[in-house]
C-alpha cells in the first residue's frame, strides 16, 4: 500500500518538474508545477464529445488504459515493502497488463477512422514491440542474479556490494528511464508540444478524445511516469530504513524528472527512421546487465 500511495504522490508533480525545467532552461517563467494537475482536473469537469463515426471501442479505450496503469501500480514495490499485488512472475503481469492498455489506446485511435491516427497507432505498436525485449532481459538478467522472480523479492536481494553491480544498477536505470520516455512518447522519440500531426507519435493518437476521457488518459501518462520512477528507485534504496528510504524515493524521482527536462530542452527529436535503430539498441544494453550477472554469479570461472 505505501508504494502505491507514494507513486500517486509522486504523479502529481513529475510532469510538473519536466515542464518546469524546460522553462528554466528556455529562459521562461513557465507554469507552476501542479499546472498539469489543474489541467487534469479542468478536463474532468468537462463533458467528452464522440464522433458519430466511432464506435464503443473509441470510448472504452481511456478507461482500460487508465486502470491498465493503476493494475500495473499495484505490483511495484517500495524497498522491503510489498506491492498490493505480489507473486512469482509477477513482472510479467506488470509488462503484458500495461500492454492491454497499449493496445486499446492504438485500437481506440485505428475506430476514428483518421489516417493520422491510424499512423500514429502503428508506430506506437512498433516501438513497444522493439521496447519489450530490453525490458524483458533486463529484469530477466536481474532474477537470474538474484534467484527470485517477483519485482520485490528481486529488488530486496539486488545489493549494490561490489562495482559491477554498481555499474549494472547505473544501466538498469539508464534502460528504465528510456523506457520511461518512449512509453510517455517523450524527446527525443516524439515531440509532446509538435503541431505537425505527420510527426507525432501518442499525441496524434488521442486527437479526437476530449474531455473526461482526455482527462483519464493524461492522468494514466502522469502515473506511468511515476511508476517508472518507481521502478528506478527500488535499484537504489534496498534495505533502507523508511526514514531515509521514503526521502530518497521523492529525490530520485525529482532528479529524474529534471533529467527528463533536461533532455528535452537541448536534444531535437529523432529522425523517426533512428527511433527504432535506438530502441532496438536498449536490448544491447540489456544485454550488457545480463553478461554483468553472469559475472557476479561466476559463470566465466
Amino acid at each position: 500500500m505505501l508504494s502505491f500511495l507514494l507513486i500517486v504522490i509522486a504523479a502529481l508533480f513529475f510532469t510538473g518538474i519536466i515542464n518546469r525545467t524546460k522553462s528554466i532552461f528556455s529562459g521562461r517563467k513557465g507554469p507552476g508545477i501542479f499546472q498539469p494537475l489543474k489541467d487534469v482536473m479542468r478536463l474532468f469537469r468537462k463533458e467528452s464529445i464522440y464522433s458519430d463515426t466511432t464506435s464503443f471501442i473509441f470510448r472504452l479505450a481511456p478507461s482500460v488504459y487508465f486502470s491498465s496503469v493503476v493494475m500495473a501500480m499495484l505490483v511495484v514495490p517500495f524497498g522491503q515493502s510489498k506491492g498490493l499485488i505480489s507473486f512469482s512472475g509477477d513482472f510479467i503481469f506488470f509488462a503484458y497488463v500495461l500492454a492491454l492498455g497499449k493496445f486499446f489506446n492504438i485500437i481506440g485511435a485505428l475506430d476514428t477512422g483518421s489516417s493520422f491516427e491510424g499512423m500514429g497507432a502503428s508506430r506506437e505498436a512498433l516501438y513497444s514491440m522493439f521496447a519489450e525485449p530490453a525490458f524483458f532481459v533486463l529484469i530477466g538478467s536481474l532474477a537470474l542474479l538474484t534467484g527470485y522472480t517477483s519485482f520485490h523479492e528481486i529488488f530486496a536481494a539486488f545489493h549494490l556490494g561490489s562495482p559491477i553491480s554498481y555499474a549494472l544498477a547505473v544501466l538498469a536505470a539508464f534502460v528504465i528511464g528510456m523506457l520511461m520516455m518512449i512509453e510517455n512518447s517523450r524527446m527525443p522519440f516524439d515531440d509532446p508540444k509538435t503541431h505537425l500531426e505527420l510527426t507525432m507519435v501518442h499525441e496524434v493518437m488521442i486527437l479526437d478524445y476530449s474531455g473526461f476521457d482526455l482527462g483519464l488518459i493524461l492522468s494514466a501518462g502522469m502515473l506511468k511516469f511515476a511508476v517508472y520512477g518507481a521502478m528506478i528507485v527500488n535499484l537504489f534504496i534496498g534495505i533502507f530504513p523508511y526514514q531515509y528510504a521514503i526521502p530518497m524515493f521523492f529525490a530520485i524521482q525529482a532528479g529524474a524528472a529534471i533529467i527528463t527536462g533536461g533532455i528535452e530542452s537541448f536534444m531535437a527529436r529523432f529522425r523517426m527512421s533512428h527511433n527504432v535503430q535506438f530502441i532496438f539498441a536498449l536490448t544491447s544494453v540489456s544485454l550488457l546487465i545480463f553478461f554483468g550477472a553472469l559475472l557476479i554469479l561466476g559463470k566465466f570461472s
